[in-house]
């Protein structure tokens, strides 16, 4: 494999994105930068949004999940669809109604400042900690198969990667963004179809005949039926849904896309639209998994998880022009989900934390001074953040996004449901505790209920682990926490916020 010519066409890719960035960032303004002046056309933003709710996990981690779990994972996407519905018909009209530029000002009007704070501030956490994995999985692609032979290290590699991030959202904003997230899902999407293509080729099969295959191999499994396993379908669809509300509809990054489309309507056919488009696009990617786990076995390639599909793309077993695809189909998927993440966390900060357009006293450059102090900083905190997903090196990232997620989404979920829900005033100024302490209590249930997945990642004394192992049995009798920990945590927030609020009838009455 040629390295050279791979990293030369590369590097073409991200100069086109610059050329893009720079005539999409033309005469911007902050607003531009935040919401794209609510100009943006919804059918760009739908597709553009396919690539950032995919990102590079997607791309590899998904297929890497077939050898094991067969179609499970197309479980959690079912979720997905319903959990967009629910974006589309309940959260959307609220957006637009209240006219917001970042979704946790509803906090702020419906509980307090501290509230609209502290959602705030677990989102920086929660896309940070996301964006980064998601950067990290790609990054350590590259190192791995490319870099690696070329004596370049790995903190090299992921500086130079955020470097270029940073060079083409620096001055755009969400109007650059809506723009290059088009390209890049369109190059990730050819990618995943030329992909499929060659190794169906090599195999001598057709579409229909490569899932009869599949399903000799009992690859195709859809449902989970075993109601204590992680996988079970209940479970997973649940837990999907509510995923997509959390990560999507919670969420400041891609809101942030959503309410930059003129009206309520256009906004709402550019997330179902996206809810379509997922479900026959994920399914595509596990119908990929699936034969790049038989391809492997043909050709003899012993690799698992993350490393499957890499191992094969550019293990010299397909074309050159494959790997070539490969490489700009993984960064084009890569890039959406970090530069998304870097702007929706620079707006968040400047707007939610640092309340930027209230501070009428600062002129449009000073305000403009300090948004690119913040977009700078963020940069360098995904670095380290990169840095420490190399030290945790998990082998399937996307179940080290989804636990994240139940963490950090938690109690962003519990405040909104609490807010739309119910129609009680909360003491504002005990919010922060609640949010704080149910992801707490949440980390102490998940680590006994899944002790073995923590003794993994952390040298733990076997003796204890032992301990912890009977301990989880007798309490949960074999029972496993998976992805539905989000919906937990988010109920164990709400009911923290009802223990410190008042119906508002009698909070008028006082």
């Amino acid at each position: 494999m040629n390295t050279t010519i791979i990293l030369l066409c590369v590097l073409a890719y991200f100069l086109f994105l610059l050329a893009i960035a720079w005539k999409t960032s033309k005469n911007s303004n902050n607003d531009s930068f935040f919401i794209g002046n609510r100009k943006s056309n919804w059918m760009l933003v739908a597709f553009g949004m396919v690539g950032t709710s995919l990102s590079g996990v997607t791309f590899v981690s998904v297929p890497g999940t077939v050898g094991s779990n067969g179609f499970q994972y197309f479980q959690v996407v079912i979720g997905y669809f319903f959990g967009y519905l629910a974006i589309s018909y309940i959260l959307l009209p609220i957006y637009y109604k209240l006219k917001l530029t970042s979704i946790y000002h509803y906090l702020e009007q419906r509980f307090g400042m501290v509230s609209y704070k502290t959602g705030a501030m677990f989102f920086v956490i929660s896309r940070a900690l996301g964006a980064t994995a998601r950067l990290y999985l790609v990054v350590n692609i590259l190192q791995i198969f490319i870099l690696n032979s070329l004596g370049v290290p790995f903190w090299l590699t992921a500086l130079v990667i955020l470097i270029l991030i940073l060079l083409y959202t620096f001055e755009g904003g969400v109007k650059t963004i809506v723009y290059t997230d088009t390209l890049q899902t369109s190059f990730m999407l050819l990618g995943l179809v030329v992909c499929i293509f060659a190794i169906l080729t090599k195999l001598d099969l057709g579409f229909f005949s490569a899932m009869k295959t599949l399903s000799a191999e009992k690859l195709t499994t859809l449902f989970n039926t075993d109601y204590k396993a992680p996988g079970f379908f209940v479970k997973q669809i649940l837990g999907g849904a509510f995923i997509a509300i959390a990560m999507t509809g919670l969420d400041q990054e891609m809101m942030q896309k959503n309410i930059s489309v003129p009206n309520l309507k256009d906004s709402q056919k550019n997330v179902l639209t996206l809810s379509t488009i997922l479900l026959a696009v994920n399914f595509l990617f596990l119908l990929l998994g699936g034969i790049l786990y038989i391809y492997g076995i043909k050709i003899g390639v012993d690799f698992k998880g993350d490393d499957l599909f890499p191992s094969i793309a550019l293990g010299g077993s397909l074309s050159f022009a494959v790997s070539i695809i490969f490489i700009i189909g993984l960064i084009s998927a890569l890039f959406p989900s970090a530069d998304g993440a870097l702007t929706a966390l620079t707006s968040s900060f400047c707007i939610d934390i640092l309340g930027l357009k209230k501070k009428t006293n600062l002129t449009e450059k000073q305000q403009k001074n300090t948004r690119w102090i913040v977009h700078f900083s963020f940069s360098i905190l995904f670095f380290l953040l990169v840095m420490m997903f190399k030290w945790i090196n998990d082998k399937s990232i996307i179940d080290v996004i989804l636990k994240v997620a139940g963490y950090t989404y938690g109690p962003i979920l519990g405040l909104f449901a609490f807010g739309i829900l119910t129609n009680r005033k909360i003491n504002d100024k005990l919010s922060i505790y609640v949010c704080l302490l149910a992801p707490i209590i949440i980390l102490a249930l998940d680590f006994i209920n899944n002790i073995e997945w923590f003794a993994k990642k952390t040298p733990m004394n076997p003796d204890l682990v032992l301990k912890l192992t009977n301990l989880s049995n007798s309490i949960f009798n074999g029972y496993k926490i998976g992805i539905e920990i989000l919906i937990i945590n988010g109920m164990l927030t709400m009911l923290g916020l009802f223990l410190i609020s008042k119906s508002e009838n009698l909070q008028k009455n006082k």
